[in-house]
């Protein structure tokens, strides 16, 4: 996770050093680049500078000692009892739908000293990656010779249902089929799933979030970002065989670390064409909505108190994305970035041509991708703003919707989201009993019906059949305060009662949703039968491409599925001057101190009533070379023998354009120390009994 305020321009040195630093960018690699797959772990790089070879059973014991987080982002086992970490700030969502307006968790803080005491979280799935299957070839040959690039694209969306369905059938374990390098490769990743998950740990915020937006995306930081959760199964802790030890000593200077997690995603496979499009298009569009999402939410919130903690979360993690974005955009807009871009896609262009079989074979996807392209540029803002945004009623009516439709089909032909394998995960979401703030989504479905009225227009038929001439104030408010979808009971009845039970409901969201999700797969078909399949053609033959010139050398681009980066703990060149690997108790209190304790810079009653208890020399947080995104927020950092070390929660303001491209010289993974986990549970949070359970001391019957 990473985002928000104005961003210092990247400032890099001029198109011919950066292509000297980056010239064997997705192949040969620069040191340390890449968030790899556990099939092809970067084996020959780390033998190559840093004399480790990791063997299978490391490569096998780290995969399984780490977790995804199905809300968004990772963590990992670190005791045998079901114990998992991850970031406050990932835990964030789930401690909002724990709290009541008496009971405040995200700004309290929460520690269970028993089992008795954990909180079981209304709908958090978490996941484990046991099992990965090549399925390339079988995907690949549904599409039959003769079939248009649409009928293509549906063979191949059946196969990939039946597989995850045989899987699911014959294993029980969640099963998803990856698509990596953009269709060179289809995996079958098989997930052990726990959905009984209970809070055990969290600070206060302004522990885990000190500095706020000002420090979010920077380095130095003072940051406590952790969290722990326990899985359970059969209402009793689960025994788990994997799981990480603790090496409270933390890593050195230029020690090799690793980190283990879920990047969400990464543009760096994309063609130029692909580039241009989104810094155009789709960065001033998002970033616009982000803007005006915001400014909804920060005029809720100063209704009072209540609206301002019901708001909070959603404004949090809209300014992150604000500030990740910004700089991501900020990227795209410099040119040294898209020369060397351009000097990479030119490089395996000549290659290609170079061989005339290569050529025939490939050699005219690029030019296809750039047409479909400038076919789609006129269907960006209908292709976004038909749908209702904000508002969690109208996604819950629009999936019930969709939910009693689709299960009436044969499992091939329904939408994405909606095969066998996956109902099971739709109807846990679908039935979640965290609570749902009228007030709010009366907000949110106003603003965003108010945004898509003034992008699409009233003539749009999606505007016309939604507002029908009222403002969108007057829609929200008639919609959200008659609409009884807030009772899961309610939405469990319309589930069982199936399509009938759907038809007859006069709830004014489900009315709503019946009428305009044809407008929605209208635009939906419109994107697949115009874009999607010769798209994902072209994007499979330029797979084939790479491969045929580099072989695998390269890695994938993120897809939220775990991945292994590598690196070293250092500091780098900053502002003139150099950033420290590692910050220190000493300058989290000179940092508030420096400040008078004013905007996100106080600390927390119990650093003051503690501080001398504490060893002011602890190291807090520190960085490294390791390649991560949004997605590894929560993600270990170990060492060689596979003991945690850190935690990743942030990269520095340099890494934003790492969803392009790598820089090693400055891009820095953001972690907490190890150290100062554990003398923060002790000293300051009198958490003795988790520290002893973490390190390893208490046995299983005295916890």
């Amino acid at each position: 996770m990473q985002k928000l305020k104005d961003l210092m321009r990247f400032k890099f040195f001029g198109v011919l050093s950066l292509f000297l630093i980056f010239a064997t960018y997705l192949y040969a690699h620069t040191p340390d680049e890449g968030m790899w797959t556990f099939d092809n772990p970067p084996v020959k790089q780390l033998k190559e500078k840093y004399g480790f070879v990791p063997t299978q059973e490391w490569l096998d014991h780290v995969r399984l000692s780490s977790v995804r987080f199905m809300d968004g982002g990772s963590g990992s086992f670190v005791s045998p009892n079901g114990l998992v970490m991850t970031n406050h700030h990932v835990a964030v969502g789930q401690l909002q739908k724990l709290s009541t307006p008496e009971k405040d968790l995200v700004n309290t803080g929460f520690y269970a000293r028993s089992y008795e005491e954990e909180l079981k979280c209304p709908d958090l799935e978490l996941n484990v990656l046991v099992e990965m299957e090549n399925v390339t070839d079988r995907v690949l040959a549904a599409a039959k010779e003769g079939m248009s690039e649409e009928e293509a694209l549906k063979a191949r969306e059946a196969e990939i249902a039946k597989i995850e369905k045989e899987s699911l059938e014959k294993t029980g374990l969640r099963s998803n089929v990856v698509e990596l390098y953009h269709g060179g490769e289809y995996w079958l990743y098989r997930y052990k799933k726990y959905t009984d998950v209970r809070l055990v740990f969290a600070p206060e915020r302004q522990a885990a979030y000190f500095g706020g937006d000002l420090d979010n995306f920077t380095y130095p930081r003072y940051d406590l970002d952790v969290a722990f959760f326990r899985v359970y199964e059969d209402d009793k802790p689960a025994q788990i065989k994997h799981y990480f030890t603790w090496n409270s000593k933390g890593a050195g200077e230029n020690e090799l670390v690793f980190v283990s997690g879920n990047p969400g995603s990464t543009n760096r496979l994309y063609t130029m064409a692909q580039i241009k499009f989104q810094r155009d298009y789709y960065y001033p569009l998002i970033l616009d909505y982000i803007n005006r999402r915001i400014a909804i939410l920060e005029e809720y919130a100063k209704q009072g108190p209540e609206q301002e903690r019901q708001a909070l979360i959603q404004i949090f993690g809209l300014k992150n994305a604000q500030k990740a974005l910004s700089g991501e955009y900020k990227g795209l807009l410099n040119e040294d970035i898209i020369a060397t871009r351009q000097a990479l896609e030119d490089e395996l262009r000549t290659k290609i041509k170079s061989n005339p079989d290569w050529e025939a074979a490939y050699g005219d996807a690029w030019e296809t991708i750039s047409k479909l392209i400038d076919q789609y540029k006129n269907r960006v803002k209908p292709n976004f703003f038909r749908r209702i945004i904000g508002s969690r009623l109208a996604s819950l009516a629009l999936q019930i919707v969709r939910y009693t439709e689709e299960i009436e089909k044969p499992d091939g032909e329904r939408l994405d989201g909606y095969h066998d394998s996956q109902l099971e995960e739709r109807k846990f979401y679908l039935l979640s009993p965290a609570p749902i703030y009228k007030g709010l989504e009366k907000a949110n479905l106003a603003g965003g019906l108010a945004m898509s009225l003034e992008y699409l227009g009233k003539d749009d038929p999606f505007v016309k059949m939604v507002l029908k001439g009222k403002s969108p104030e007057e829609v929200a408010k008639e919609l959200i305060e008659k609409t009884k979808l807030d009772d899961v009971d309610y939405r469990k009845k319309l589930l069982e009662g199936g399509k009938k039970a759907v038809q007859k409901s006069q709830d004014p969201l489900i009315v709503l949703m019946r009428k305009i999700d044809p407008i929605l797969r209208e635009e939906r078909d419109w994107y697949k039968e115009n874009i999607e399949g010769k798209l994902t053609i072209a994007n499979e033959k330029i797979a084939k491409a790479r491969f045929a010139v580099y072989g695998k050398s390269a890695y994938p681009d993120a897809t939220f599925t775990l991945r292994l980066a590598y690196g070293t703990v250092k500091g780098y060149p900053m502002n003139g001057t150099e950033a420290p690997y590692k910050t220190t108790l000493y300058g989290l209190y000179d940092r508030a101190l420096s400040f008078d304790q004013k905007k996100d810079f106080w600390l927390p009653e119990r650093f003051w009533n503690h501080q001398k208890d504490l060893d002011l020399s602890t190291p807090v947080n520190f960085v490294s070379t390791c390649d991560i995104i949004g997605g590894n927020s929560g993600s270990p950092v170990i060492n060689k023998d596979a003991e945690i070390v850190g935690l990743i929660f942030d990269g520095n303001i340099e890494s934003l354009v790492g969803r392009f491209i790598y820089n090693e010289k400055t891009n820095r993974a953001v972690a907490v120390h190890s150290a100062y986990i554990i003398e923060a549970l002790r000293k300051l949070y009198d958490a003795n009994k988790l520290v002893d359970e973490i390190l390893g001391s208490a046995t299983r019957a005295e916890h």
